[in-house]
C-alpha cells in the first residue's frame, strides 16, 4: 500500500492553493507541481527577464527537492513550460539544462500561451524517485 505526503518548504509562498510536491512511498517517487518564479510573499520575480524566471523556478524547485531528501540526480523527469516565441524556449532550456549539469533527466520543452500568474514566463515540474530510504 502506498502512502502519500505534501512536502511544502517553509521558505516558499506558503499561500499557494496546492502543495509544492507530493512524496509517494514506500520506494518512493516524487510529483512536484510547477515551480514558479515567484519569491515568498507570491510576487512574480523578474518581470520580463526569461533567464532570471528560470533561474528563480529552478532555485524554488531546489528547494522542493531539498526538502524531499532529493537531488537533481534524483530527476526521472521535468517539463519546463514557457510562455514565449521558439527562442525563447531555447534560452529557457540553456538555463536549464547548465542548472542541472551533469544530470540529463528525460524533459518536455513547451511554448505556452499563459501561465498561471500575471507576467509569469516559465514554470517547471519533476519527478524524482526517493528511494525506500527517505
Amino acid at each position: 500500500m502506498s502512502h502519500i505526503s505534501p512536502v511544502n518548504p517553509p521558505a516558499l509562498y506558503s499561500a499557494a492553493p496546492y502543495d509544492y510536491a507530493a512524496r509517494v512511498g514506500p520506494g518512493a517517487l516524487l510529483f512536484t507541481a510547477g515551480a514558479c518564479p515567484l519569491d515568498p510573499t507570491g510576487r512574480v520575480t523578474q518581470i520580463g527577464d526569461l533567464e532570471g524566471q528560470a533561474r528563480t523556478a529552478l532555485a524554488n524547485l531546489d528547494a522542493v527537492l531539498v526538502e524531499a531528501g532529493a537531488s537533481h540526480a534524483d530527476l526521472v523527469r521535468t517539463t519546463v513550460y514557457v510562455a514565449g516565441t521558439p527562442t525563447d524556449l531555447v534560452t529557457v532550456w540553456d538555463v536549464v539544462a547548465a542548472h542541472l549539469a551533469p544530470h540529463r533527466p528525460p524533459s518536455t520543452l513547451l511554448g505556452v500561451a499563459a501561465l498561471g500568474y500575471a507576467n509569469q514566463l516559465v514554470e517547471i515540474d519533476a519527478v524524482a524517485a526517493l528511494g525506500d530510504e527517505r
